[in-house]
């Protein structure tokens, strides 16, 4: 079952994101990597920031989350993460698929360069690399991370996000 998260889940959320970031550890650059790989303050401040956050359950279990974030013409995927005990079961095509169907706005995605499971993920539901005049504009745009974080990371679009683009062209 998928659901918004809500108050109690704030440690199921943490302790998913933390599990699951362990495979960056070795792959990012060793200057953006440290533990936990997102603190609970850091966690509470993009909740504050706008990231709602949806939970996957088994039973009572929360084993996956996903954020999205409204950033005004687009919406962002943020932290999309699931327990490694349960990985590749698709539960994060479920949870992708309940954020982005209804979105009527474009939606970006902001991962680590090095990770290449990641981006195959996003490139087989639809996303494609953007450039990387267009990653820089779009991370210095719609996320507030370091620049070291913008130089060793990726964005990816889906197709509204193209056609956004191509109205503005023809504008």
């Amino acid at each position: 079952m998928i659901r918004p998260s809500n108050a109690q889940d704030f440690d199921a959320i943490f302790e998913i994101v933390n599990d699951a970031a362990i495979a960056y550890k070795g792959l990012i650059p060793a200057d953006c990597w440290h533990e936990p790989y997102m603190t609970r303050a850091e966690l509470c401040a993009q909740i504050a920031d706008g990231v709602h956050f949806w939970c996957y359950c088994d039973g009572n279990d929360v084993i996956g989350v996903m954020g999205m974030q409204d950033k005004g013409d687009v919406a962002l995927i943020r932290h999309a993460y699931v327990r490694t005990s349960r990985r590749n079961g698709g539960i994060g095509a479920q949870l992708l698929r309940e954020l982005i169907e209804p979105s009527t706005k474009p939606v970006l995605i902001g991962t680590w360069k090095a990770a290449s499971w990641a981006i195959a993920f996003y490139q087989k539901h639809g996303f494609r690399l953007v450039d990387e005049t267009l990653k820089n504009h779009l991370l210095k745009t719609y996320w507030t991370i370091p620049e070291r974080q913008v130089e060793t990371s990726v964005v990816l679009a889906d197709q509204r996000y193209d056609a956004l683009n191509a109205r503005r062209d023809r504008a």
